[in-house]
């Protein structure tokens, strides 16, 4: 079950840290290292294992993607019409898909082990 505290606070995490460490120390690796400290402090606040932890975090780091895919549903049907929603459900979707394979591999795997360390109430 998704506890909707630590993921909101994960994703702002996620956002901050990812841009802190993305300038101090590399694009790619800094902005990776920066997501996989959030994904474990989710993880570990939300006090529900491996999966709980590994699912929060995973929802922590797409909920920007989500947020991004309404937004491109939003504008494309403003400027295009039914053509525009169809064009920025299939982006949102797309990019909704993508965000999740990525953020499992990064939030996920940390938010899990966060779990893991935290145990289960």
């Amino acid at each position: 079950m998704v506890k909707w505290g630590p993921v909101i606070v994960g994703f702002f995490l996620a956002i901050i840290l990812g841009y802190f460490f993305a300038n101090l120390i590399h694009t790619y690796w800094g902005a990776s290292l920066g997501l996989f400290i959030a994904g474990f402090i989710v993880g570990y606040w939300v006090h529900e294992g491996f999966l709980g932890g590994l699912w929060n975090a995973t929802v922590a780091g797409a909920f920007g993607a989500i947020v991004l895919a309404l937004v491109f549903i939003i504008v494309g049907t403003i400027l295009g019409g039914a053509s525009g929603f169809v064009a920025g459900l299939l982006t949102g979707g797309v990019l909704v898909i993508s965000s999740l394979i990525t953020n499992i591999i990064s939030m996920g795997i940390a938010g899990a082990i966060g779990g893991l360390l935290s145990g289960s109430r």
